[in-house]
C-alpha cells in the first residue's frame, strides 16, 4: 500500500484534480464546499493497473491552513506538487517543496494544472522554471506531467507516470510496532468513536488491545476500513479508519498516536539534528521557541543548539528540543519547525533520540554519541540485516558488517529487549549457537500474520474440516524445512495457532454444521443407530463425503474402511468384545466377530484390517490375537 499526498499553492487545483483522476470529491466540509477552498484535509483513493489501492492524502494550499497541511504529509510515500501552469511557483508552492524537502520526502511527480488555459510555448517556459526550483532539493529531477482536469487531458498520462513512480517505490516495512498517527476524530452513529490515519511501522488486526498515547487510555479495535472497505487486518502504508471501543470522541485529539501497549512512551525532550533552511530570515539563537510538527501533531517548543551558539541559515546543528507537554515519536521521524509570528517554515530535521538525558552544550561526548546514533545502533543495523525472514545467528553477524564483539554484544541487547526473537534449536535456555534460528520482532509478527490467514483462508474454503494438514501448511507458508519446523513449534506455544493431532487450527476455530448439515447428520445418526454393526454407507444415503469426515474429527464416528463407519459407542463396545474373546480362547477369527455381533464379512474383515493397522491385534494363522 502507498500513500501519495498533494502539495502546492492555493487556487492551483489540487481537490479538482484529485477529483478529476479518483471521482472522489476530497474536500468534506461544506464550509469547504461552499468557498470553493480546502481547509482541512482530504481523502481518496485511486487503482491502478498492476497495484492495490493508492491512498491519495488532499492539503489545503492556504497559508493560514499550513498547519493542517502539516498534518497530512508526515506519513506519504510521495508527492504530486501541483503548480497551475497558468500562475507557476507561487509563495506556497516554495513552502509546500520547502516542507517535503525537510521531511526528506523524495518520490514524486510536479503536476502542471490548467494546461487549457495556456499555449504549449507557456507551458515549456513554466516547465523549465519549475525545474530550477527543484533543484536542491529532494524532489529535484521529477518527472513533469501537463494535465487539464477540466478537459481531462493528460490524466491517462499522470495515472502512468504514477504506477511507474511507484513501482520502484519501496513499501514501507513491517516492524511491529504499529503506529497510527491520528489526524482525524469523529463518531458514527452506531459504531461509536472512529479515528482515522496512514498506519506506519506495523500492521493493526480486529480485536487487537491498543493504547492512544499519549494520554487517551487503552482501547480495542471494533473494526477497521481502509477506503471504506471493512478488513480484518491493515498493513503499513495504508490509509486506516478505526473503530474503538471505550474511548470517547472528547478523548482524543489529533496528534495522538494509536499503536500496541506498552512500548511507545511520550516525551518532552528530544535530541535531533536540525536543518535551517536557506531561505530562513534570521540566524537561530539558543532558547528560541518555535511551533514544532511530527506525525500530525503540533507543540511549541524551545530549542537548545548544542555544538554551536548560532545556527546560520543553510546550515545545521545539534539540537534539544524541549516541549511543555508529550509527544509520542520514535528515532527516524522527522519534525518541521515553524515561527509563530510571522508564521514561516524555517528548518526541520530528524528525531536521533526521543529519550535523552540532560546535557552539557559543547560536550564532545554528547556529540560523538549523537552522531553515533544518527547512523544507526548496531541493534538496529542488525535488525535491519535479519529484514522479515529468520537468520542463523552466524549468518546475521556476518551480515551487519560490524565487529563481531560489538555484532554479538548488540545481538544479546536486541534480544533482551525483544527486537530479536530466537526460534531455535536448541531448547531457549542453552547458549546460543551457529546455527540458531533468529528472527526480528517485525518479521515474526508479519510471519504469524500469514500462519493465521493462511488457517483461517482454508477454514473459510473448508468449513467441515477441523484444519489444515502439517505439509500443506509448510508448502503454503514457502518455507524451508528447518524455518518451518521451528517456527511452528514456537507459533503453537505462543497460541498462534492450535494442534488437533495431524492437522492445525485456528485456536477458537469449531466446525459449525448449518441447519441443513445438522439434519443430514441426525439422519445419519439416527441410520447407524438403527443397525449399528451393520450401519449403511453415507454415500448410499446421498451424504456429502465432508459431513461423514467432519464427524470422524469430532468423535462421533470411527472410519475403519473405504465409505466403512461405526458410532464411537459401537465401536468401542466392538473392540472391547474383540479383546474379551482373545483373552478368553487365545484369538479371534471372522467368523466369532461376525457370529457375535450379527453382521457379515463386509464389516467384519476390515474391521479386523482396521484393528491391525492400528496395533490392536495382529494376524497369526487364520486369527488374530492381541498386538
Amino acid at each position: 500500500m502507498f500513500v501519495l499526498g498533494t502539495a502546492g499553492h492555493v487556487d492551483h487545483g489540487k481537490s479538482t484534480l484529485v477529483k478529476a483522476l479518483t471521482g472522489i470529491d476530497p474536500d468534506r466540509l461544506r464550509e469547504e464546499q461552499e468557498r470553493e477552498m480546502t481547509i482541512d484535509l482530504g481523502f481518496a483513493w485511486l487503482r491502478l493497473p498492476g497495484l492495490a489501492e493508492v491512498s491519495l492524502v488532499d492539503v489545503p494550499g492556504h497559508e493560514r491552513f499550513i498547519k493542517n497541511m502539516l498534518a497530512g504529509v508526515g506519513g506519504i510515500d510521495a508527492a504530486l506538487l501541483v503548480i497551475a501552469a497558468d500562475e507557476g511557483p507561487m509563495p506556497q508552492t516554495t513552502e509546500h517543496l520547502n516542507i517535503l524537502h525537510l521531511l526528506g520526502v523524495d518520490r514524486g511527480l510536479v503536476v502542471l494544472t490548467k494546461r487549457d488555459l495556456v499555449d504549449s510555448d507557456w507551458l515549456d517556459l513554466i516547465s523549465e522554471e519549475v525545474r530550477d526550483r527543484l533543484a536542491g532539493t529532494t524532489l529535484a529531477g521529477a518527472p513533469l506531467v501537463s494535465v487539464s482536469a477540466r478537459t481531462g487531458a493528460g490524466l491517462e498520462d499522470l495515472k502512468v507516470a504514477i504506477a511507474r513512480l511507484l513501482a520502484d517505490t519501496v513499501p514501507r516495512a513491517d516492524r511491529g510496532r504499529p503506529r497510527l498517527p491520528i489526524d482525524r476524530v469523529f463518531s458514527v452513529a452506531g459504531f461509536g468513536t472512529v479515528v482515522t490515519g496512514t498506519l506506519v511501522d506495523g500492521s493493526l488486526r480486529v480485536g487487537q488491545e491498543v493504547v492512544v498515547v499519549p494520554g487517551a487510555g487503552r482501547s480495542r479495535v471494533r473494526g477497521l476500513q481502509s477506503h471504506k472497505h471493512k478488513a480484518d487486518s491493515v498493513q503499513p502504508g495504508s490509509r486506516v479508519a478505526v473503530n474503538l471501543g471505550g474511548l470517547a470522541v472528547e478523548d482524543l485529539r489529533r496528534g495522538q498516536v494509536l499503536t500496541l501497549p506498552g512500548w511507545l512512551e511520550p516525551t518532552v525532550r528530544l535530541d535531533a539534528r536540525l536543518h535551517l533552511l536557506p531561505a530562513a530570515p534570521r540566524a537561530l539563537r539558543g532558547n528560541a521557541v518555535f511551533d514544532l510538527f511530527t506525525g500530525a501533531a503540533e507543540s511549541p517548543c524551545r530549542v537548545t543548539l548544542l555544538d554551536r551558539d548560532t545556527l546560520e541559515p543553510g546550515q545545521s546543528a545539534w539540537v534539544t528540543l524541549r516541549l511543555p507537554a508529550p509527544v509520542a515519536v520514535v528515532k527516524g521521524d522527522r519534525f518541521i519547525l515553524r515561527q509563530p509570528s510571522p508564521s514561516l517554515t524555517i528548518g526541520g530535521g530528524v528525531i536521533v533520540d526521543p529519550h535523552p538525558r540532560r546535557h552539557r552544550r559543547h560536550d564532545p561526548a554528547t556529540l560523538r554519541a549523537l552522531a553515533t546514533l544518527e547512523r544507526g545502533t548496531p541493534e538496529e543495523l542488525l535488525v535491519q540485516a535479519l529484514g522479515g525472514d529468520a537468520r542463523d545467528m552466524k549468518g546475521l553477524l556476518d551480515a551487519a558488517n560490524l565487529p563481531a564483539d560489538t555484532a554479538r554484544a548488540a545481538l544479546d541487547r536486541a534480544l533482551v529487549a525483544g527486537d530479536v526473537l530466537r526460534l531455535g534449536p536448541p531448547a531457549p535456555d542453552a547458549p546460543l549457537l551457529p546455527a540458531t534460528l533468529l528472527m526480528s520482532r517485525g518479521g515474526w509478527a508479519t510471519l504469524t500474520g500469514q500462519m493465521r490467514a493462511t488457517v483461517r483462508h482454508y477454514h473459510e474454503a473448508h468449513p467441515l474440516r477441523r484444519g489444515l494438514g502439517k505439509e500443506e501448511l509448510k508448502s503454503r507458508l514457502g518455507l524451508p524445512p528447518k524455518t518451518f519446523q521451528v517456527a511452528l513449534a514456537r507459533a503453537l506455544a505462543e497460541g498462534v495457532l492450535a494442534e488437533d493431532a495431524t492437522t492445525f487450527r485456528l485456536p477458537d476455530y469449531q466446525v459449525q454444521f448449518t441447519p441443513a448439515q445438522q439434519a443430514t447428520v441426525d439422519r445419519l445418526l439416527a441410520a447407524f443407530a438403527a443397525a449399528p454393526t451393520s450401519p449403511p454407507a453415507p454415500a448410499d444415503l446421498g451424504v456429502d463425503p465432508e459431513l461423514p469426515a467432519a464427524l470422524v474429527d469430532r468423535g462421533d464416528l470411527v472410519k475403519f474402511g473405504p465409505d466403512l463407519y461405526y458410532d464411537r459407542a459401537t465401536y468401542t463396545r466392538m473392540v472391547a468384545a474383540v479383546l474379551a474373546t482373545i483373552d478368553a480362547q487365545g484369538s479371534i477369527a471372522v467368523s466369532d466377530l461376525r457370529d457375535r455381533f450379527q453382521t457379515s464379512r463386509k464389516y467384519a474383515v476390515p474391521f479386523l484390517e482396521h484393528l491391525d493397522e492400528t496395533r490392536v491385534t495382529r494376524r497369526q494363522g487364520e486369527g488374530r490375537v492381541r498386538w
